[in-house]
């Protein structure tokens, strides 16, 4: 499995943003489901988001971001990048450990 981080940068005014926030979080919850999502999160301050993932490859994570609403809608531009974890909490190991 890979780990990426995807980086998203709002284009628009926060306002526009709070308009869509509701479907941007049911897309999110899809990714919960998936187990595609281990996290996400506004940046502080509000200028865009983070989402930390895991996915077979980055074009799979690149091609579940398509169907985000503030992709969709033009809102934000995402940024890909893979890592690959060496060290973690314990209580993480089988989000981190490669799948046998």
């Amino acid at each position: 499995m890979k780990h990426i981080i995807v980086t998203l940068k709002y284009l628009v005014p926060i306002e526009e943003i709070d308009k869509y926030l509701i479907e941007h979080r049911s897309f999110l919850d899809s990714g919960y489901e998936k187990k595609i999502l281990m996290a996400s999160g506004p940046q502080n301050p509000r200028e865009g988001g983070i989402l930390i993932t895991r996915a077979v490859s980055v074009e799979e994570v690149k091609e579940y971001c398509k169907s985000d609403p503030f992709s969709i809608h033009k809102l934000a531009e995402y940024t890909f990048t893979e890592f690959i974890p060496v060290k973690y909490q314990k209580e993480f190991k089988d989000w981190f450990l490669p799948e046998s």
